[in-house]
């Protein structure tokens, strides 16, 4: 699977949170913002696995529909079980 820039940059703003809020612990900052911080973290790595589960059953879709590998059902239902395993 190609992971293009829109999906590198979505992990880079998020490597740059984690090292805010490690800076964030370390000035001994007061836990709520922390735990703000932490979860807005947390929401964007679960956007940044639906980008790349919904690109990649898209990529799936097309190869299978080009080698007639595996329905279409299956396809989904393998992407439903990532989406699943990542929470």
């Amino acid at each position: 699977m190609d992971y293009n820039d829109q999906m590198k940059n979505r992990v880079k703003r998020i490597e740059g949170q984690l090292r805010g809020i490690l800076k964030m612990m370390e000035e001994n900052k007061d836990c709520k913002e922390v735990i703000t911080q932490l979860s807005a973290t947390r929401s964007a790595i679960d956007r940044t696995i639906g980008v790349i589960v919904s690109s990649n059953l898209v990529d799936c879709v097309q190869k299978a529909n080009e080698q007639g590998e595996k329905s279409m059902e299956e396809l989904v239902q393998e992407a439903v079980k990532l989406l699943v395993k990542s929470r």
